[in-house]
């Protein structure tokens, strides 16, 4: 039995490098969107300061997990193979739950997700207990402690509002005394800004970071905590005077430095109290074994665990080892990149693809929001009005937040990000309060994006979609990891040993499953890149990515045709879905190049003549109208066949084959117009077109024929006349893109 004990022990440290390894994906989020998102440094620059950060709150680690041993249950009410149960449904819990979560680009709560899951699962077990004991249900509040769980609930909520208020109110002070003209008013006031941020990022290490090193004597600490004001009063003195210094010798960016130091400090926070989250419970285990060898043969169902309710001390060489894990993981890991976008995202100055639709709350939030801003616009003087005003326009003849390679957001803005998250996280743990990095964090960037004119009345609906759906996946969380973790522990306690191999099996899967779709999620999203047009690209490339856009338009459409007239003459479900599939992402790509006219056009402006912005709005809209009739198309026969309803006759079937075989020649011929720029043959496309439109009014006419034979339905007619309708449709639209490409060409290149 201690084999396999033993084994189950090397699980849950197997276990903890991937929870380790999700986990940082996750959380990655609370550190990283503020310099990232501002393009505050290189990428390179930045991972290495959090990775520093990361390596540097590894060590100041407070050791394991409180709640992991007794902060949610009583440990002295277990036995070790009961403790083992417990640990194991929590861990396996938590790699599904947060690999789910990354891979959909949403940041949760490892705090919450731990503690729940603890929860969970000491609940099942406890249960069983109960009932094998003859005991009643209302005891259950001997074996767990509800109080810690609801602490921590109550905890999140405050910390939710509080963090989105503060956060909104800072920013708006910050931005009334930078404006977004902060090259100018950072040369008064830049030192001064400086030093009171690295002030308040030095409490914010002692506190969160300095507390829990194994390293700092417990004088050392008294005399820190007894002397925090005159540290801090030094210290904003000494950092201002440099900075100032800097400022006049080097020219230094000093909102750069803030964002520099505040990534590391977060980092170092991150790795030295979220670590215990991903390793507390493996640890736990392994101390838990340990004791239970040392108990010289006691049975595991018979060995107590009150050996758990006093401290153990964290092995340093374990918290270094995951230290490097976590490091490796930020930097390699695409799921971390993944949540960070999320959040930038939502942060964004700029204007761009929404990744939340809108819902009914928020379009009456937001409705209500601009009614009581305009009675408060009433209210105040109209000097007041233009001068408040004034701090938020942005320079004539520069984009919106136009700061280094297009930033979601500036640097004052991921500044005060930083340091608001750092002052509220140290605050509430000086508190002893319950609450969480990613919570904080999160809604401090949602409160100065808000404050910052970020949400405006073309984003703020999708924006504040999203911070519900974010909010609401972090609740969720909750629910999901409680009742998971309390099915598993429930199947492994009532069904033997062999459930605990076949779970383990289960997260493997999920975890690479998810892989691979990240992973060709990825490998879409860099073509759909090549393909594009992105802010950075120059009128050449544009000229270029127009060329392969309606170079892939055409074979995507001869592809989406074909298949679906094919598949649903030979009654193909299977094919007639893929078809569906490839015109649901032509739609998209051709709104997404809708929706990017503006700054397209805003590209092409280096060109004298008018006509080429004038022409790629024509080529755009005949790129949508052809999406639309591939819809109108193909969704109704789709329709037809997952229904089960009749199919085409013989005759119809051989009618539209033969149509297809001519319309596939037809389109190979555009095909080669477009690759080698041959319109010099526009002429002959015409004719080809006009011959197919006279084949559709053939086709009418044999239809009509067959209905006054009355040889088909009214369901087979409307069908029928809808496919060969929006056909004639498509040829039209499909020749006028051509058309316009042709004509975007000839003056692209005069």
């Amino acid at each position: 039995m201690e084999h396999f004990y033993l084994i189950l022990v090397v699980v849950l440290f197997a276990l903890a490098i991937s929870d380790l390894i999700v986990g940082v994906s996750n959380d990655a989020v609370n550190f990283l969107n503020s310099a990232i998102g501002s393009k505050a440094a290189p990428k390179w620059l930045i991972f290495g300061v959090a990775s520093l950060g990361v390596l540097v709150g590894s060590v100041f680690s407070s050791g394991m997990m409180e709640v992991a041993r007794k902060g949610i249950f009583h440990p002295d009410m277990f036995m070790f193979s009961e403790i083992m149960i417990i640990f194991l449904a929590v861990m396996i819990t938590d790699v599904i739950l947060l690999d789910m979560f990354n891979t959909f680009g949403l940041p949760t709560s490892t705090t919450v997700s731990i503690v729940f899951e603890l929860l969970g699962a000491a609940v099942a077990v406890s249960f069983i207990k109960i009932k094998m004991a003859g005991q009643s249900i209302g005891q259950l509040s001997e074996y767990i402690n509800s109080e810690k769980a609801l602490a921590i609930i109550s905890g999140i909520l405050v910390s939710v509002i509080i963090a989105f208020i503060v956060g909104a109110l800072v920013q708006y002070i910050a931005r009334m005394v930078f404006s977004f003209r902060q090259h100018r008013t950072l040369k008064y006031y830049g030192a001064v800004f400086g030093g009171l941020s690295i002030a308040a990022m030095t409490y914010f290490m002692i506190i969160k970071g300095a507390k829990g090193a194994t390293f700092i004597t417990e004088d050392m600490l008294k005399y820190m905590t007894e002397n925090m004001l005159q540290i801090l009063i030094f210290s904003f003195i000494g950092w201002t005077v440099v900075l100032q210094l800097f400022t006049w010798l080097f020219k230094i960016d000093i909102p750069k430095i803030i964002v520099l130091v505040g990534t590391f400090g977060l980092a170092m926070a991150f790795a030295g109290n979220d670590l215990v989250n991903f390793i507390g419970v493996p640890l736990a285990g392994f101390q838990s074994f340990k004791a239970w060898i040392a108990g010289g043969g006691i049975a595991a169902d018979s060995f107590s665990m009150e050996m758990l309710k006093g401290k153990v001390a964290t092995p340093s060489y374990m918290l270094v080892i995951a230290g490097f894990v976590m490091i490796i993981t930020l930097i390699t890991s695409r799921k971390a990149q993944n949540v960070v976008a999320t959040s930038v995202d939502l942060s964004r100055q700029n204007e761009g693809d929404e990744r939340f639709g809108s819902s009914m709350l928020s379009r009456i939030i937001v409705r209500k929001t601009m009614q009581a801003n305009k009675n408060v616009h009433k209210i105040l003087p109209a000097s007041l009005n233009r001068f408040i005003d004034s701090r938020f326009e942005h320079p004539k003849g520069e984009k919106i937040v136009a700061l280094e390679d297009e930033a979601a957001f500036d640097k004052i803005r991921a500044a005060i990000n930083l340091i608001v998250s750092g002052i509220l996280i140290s605050i509430g743990t000086s508190l002893k309060l319950p609450l969480s990095t990613t919570y904080v964090t999160f809604m401090v960037a949602m409160g100065t994006s808000l404050a910052d004119r970020a949400w405006g009345r073309e984003s703020a609906v999708y924006r504040i979609s999203g911070v519900f759906a974010v909010v609401g996946g972090w609740f969720l969380t909750a629910l999901v990891a409680f009742t998971v973790s309390l099915v598993i522990a429930l199947i492994i306690s009532l069904s033997g040993n062999f459930m605990i191999f076949v779970f383990i099996g289960l997260a493997i899967f999920t975890v690479v499953r998810t892989h691979t779709v990240l992973r060709k999620r990825a490998a879409n999203k860099q073509s759909e890149e090549e393909e594009h047009i992105i802010e950075t690209d120059g009128t050449d490339k544009v000229i270029d990515k127009t060329k392969k856009q309606v170079l892939n338009a055409v074979i995507t459409i001869n592809q989406v045709y074909s298949t679906a007239v094919e598949s649903f003459i030979d009654e193909e479900r299977t094919q007639l879905r893929e078809a569906v599939e490839m015109k649901t992402a032509f739609d998209k790509k051709s709104k997404k190049m809708k929706n990017k006219v503006s700054s397209v056009i805003e590209k092409l402006q280096q060109s004298d003549s008018l006509d080429l912005g004038h022409f790629y709005v024509q080529l755009v809209d005949y790129m949508r109208e052809v999406s639309h009739s591939l819809s109108y198309l193909v969704d109704p026969m789709h329709e037809h066949l997952e229904n089960n309803h009749k199919p085409f006759t013989d005759a119809q079937a051989a009618e539209l084959k033969s149509f297809l075989t001519d319309a596939t020649n037809f389109v190979n011929l555009t095909r080669q117009v477009v690759e080698k720029e041959q319109f010099e043959e526009l002429n002959n496309v015409i004719k080809q077109r006009d011959d197919l439109i006279i084949k559709i009014g053939q086709l009418e006419k044999a239809q009509i024929k067959r209905i006054k034979n009355k040889e088909v339905n009214t369901r087979n007619s409307v069908l029928f006349f809808n496919i060969i309708s929006e056909t004639k449709n498509l040829l039209m639209h499909y020749v006028n893109l051509i058309k316009a490409q042709r004509d975007f060409f000839s003056n692209a290149r005069k």
